[in-house]
């Protein structure tokens, strides 16, 4: 009955544990928003760079299991390269060290006042910023009620004579120890769960730190579990990725498995044994061994990723029909996955527009040869619809920010324009296949006409996209002047073609043609117009 007990203690305080760690990530993530995506955005290919992001990105989110995975959802989208992806990887090793540190520390007898400040600033917060903060400190109040409670349960096993003769067993077979840790993390899919499961455990006088440190090096191993399974149908350079990731783990593990009585010594003396100070022990070997895994593999980069391309050979196919800024393995992390997202909106405007263009001129040269593109980029179009309007309706369903959340409703709306513009970019297409069949030809007036008001929509196309890519106002305001010209333009050349069809200078059909033109024209405008008025209502 005992060991039942324990079992139910043990599951509750990990899931509490789990819950809290998740609660404070995700309010972190939701306040720092915009200085997550900045942080991600400038990856270079300087390693210290890299390093760095996987640190701090693993800290704010508080998982290296999350970190991995969205750097594998990276690269499978081809927005990061494997050298990129080594430095942020062994960066997120850093950072989640961080949580080690943190319930290291003794709180026991504050615990309800994080509880009680979290949930009263949660429950009287107006502002959902505000509902983020109480989220990060009940979080945390909660972290620790599952290290108390997993603490409090596993107590009894510092007097089992069976757990002793488990100790002992551990304690002279460091292979043993290692994997041990890592079959615990694989299971639990959390290292920074398992490294709590040890301190609970060594808090209560039932674990020695010689033990400790080789299930420490365990736990690296078996967090790799969740980026290799995340790789799972993904191309061949994100599977590379992930077993960067392992190698790493495994290759740092060798390394110090011969340095583990030097390793326990230093942190003995950095921390000297006594009430409570194994738990600090366990938290600065756990650091140090990160830090100087990192430290020593990052001028091995190199040598890492010669090593993947020598399992795995080959280069991936480029594929163009395709999304390529979202990935769902970026959902894990709700705001980066919103700034991948805009990317992706931005990229299909940028199609549009550029298929108006093409379409203009198959229409001004008699081009057949380029109206197969225009009808291809369509295509590819319809499919980014389809593909990032699924991928908004997934993140509107995950932890999101105020400001993130209007982001995400916006750009439903964004994506139905963008597509509405493809197809009128098909019409005029269409109309150019007709003019060419039938060897029509537009007078001199007609054409100049048709020019001016062609580069009035091209300048509210860029003035739309980069107002909605840059979140800037001004310039989304700017637009109407253009769309109120756009739309007397329109008034203006039906009068003047109803006086050329009068004057017997234009045909019935090209005159048709002619209005046809000028009415995608002035819906391509309309649509431009549509998305900057997102942008100045966010």
């Amino acid at each position: 009955m005992n060991v039942i007990n324990m079992v139910i203690g043990l599951f509750g305080g990990l899931g509490l544990f789990l819950y809290g760690m998740k609660m404070m990530g995700d309010g972190l993530a939701n306040t720092s928003g915009e200085k997550l995506k900045k942080i991600f955005e400038k990856i270079t290919s300087n390693p210290i760079k890299g390093v760095a992001t996987g640190a701090a990105i693993t800290a704010v989110i508080q998982s290296s299991s999350a970190t991995t995975v969205m750097v594998v959802g990276f690269v499978n989208a081809g927005l990061m390269n494997l050298y990129q992806a080594a430095a942020v990887i062994m960066g997120a090793n850093i950072g989640t060290t961080v949580t080690a540190q943190l319930i290291a520390f003794k709180l026991d007898n504050i615990i309800p006042m994080f509880l009680g400040i979290g949930s009263l600033t949660i429950i009287f917060s107006k502002g959902k910023k505000g509902r983020e903060i109480g989220n990060i400190i009940l979080g945390f109040g909660i972290l620790f009620l599952g290290m108390e409670l997993m603490k409090d349960t596993m107590s009894p096993l510092a007097q089992s004579p069976a757990f002793a003769t488990l100790i002992m067993k551990l304690e002279g077979n460091t292979l043993l120890g290692i994997l041990t840790g890592a079959l615990m993390t694989a299971v639990i899919q959390s290292s920074s769960a398992s490294t709590g499961i040890l301190v609970a455990l060594a808090s209560t006088g039932a674990l020695p730190l010689g033990v400790a440190v080789p299930i420490l090096f365990g736990n690296n191993i078996g967090t790799c579990i969740t980026a290799l399974l995340s790789s799972i149908g993904t191309s061949k350079t994100a599977k590379k990725a992930a077993l960067i990731h392992l190698f790493f783990n495994i290759f740092g593990t060798l390394i110090f498995i011969p340095l583990i009585n030097p390793l326990i010594m230093f942190v003995q003396s950095i921390s000297p044994d006594g009430a409570g100070d194994i738990k600090r022990q366990i938290a600065n070997a756990h650091t140090i061994f990160n830090i100087s895994n990192t430290i020593i593999m990052v001028p091995f980069i190199k040598y890492l990723v010669l090593l993947v391309n020598k399992i795995i050979p080959g280069e991936d196919e480029v594929l163009t029909m395709d999304v390529k800024y979202i990935d769902d393995r970026l959902l894990e992390t709700p705001v980066i996955a919103v700034g991948q997202a805009t990317k992706e909106v931005v990229r299909m405007a940028n199609l549009a527009k550029a298929n108006v263009q093409l379409a203009m001129e198959c229409f001004i040269n008699n081009n057949e040869s380029s109206i197969k593109t225009v009808y291809e980029n369509e295509k590819l179009i319809n499919l980014l619809e389809h593909e990032i309007t699924s991928y908004l309706v997934k993140l509107s369903s995950t932890e999101l920010s105020e400001q993130q959340t209007k982001i995400v409703t916006s750009m439903f709306n964004v994506v139905n324009d963008i597509e509405r513009i493809g197809d009128h970019a098909e019409n005029l297409v269409d109309i150019t296949s007709e003019k060419i069949q039938k060897n029509l030809d537009f007078s001199k007036d007609a054409m100049q006409e048709l020019d001016g008001m062609y580069k009035y929509i091209v300048y509210a196309l860029e003035i739309s996209i980069e107002s909605f890519e840059n979140n800037d106002i001004l310039k989304a305001e700017s637009i109407m002047v253009i769309e109120n010209r756009i739309d007397s333009l329109e008034k203006e050349l039906r009068l003047s073609h109803i006086r050329r069809l009068n004057n017997g200078i234009c045909g019935a059909t090209v005159g048709t043609m002619f209005l046809d033109m000028i009415s995608n024209f002035e819906r391509i405008g309309d649509h431009s117009t549509n998305i900057a008025e997102v942008v100045i209502n966010k």
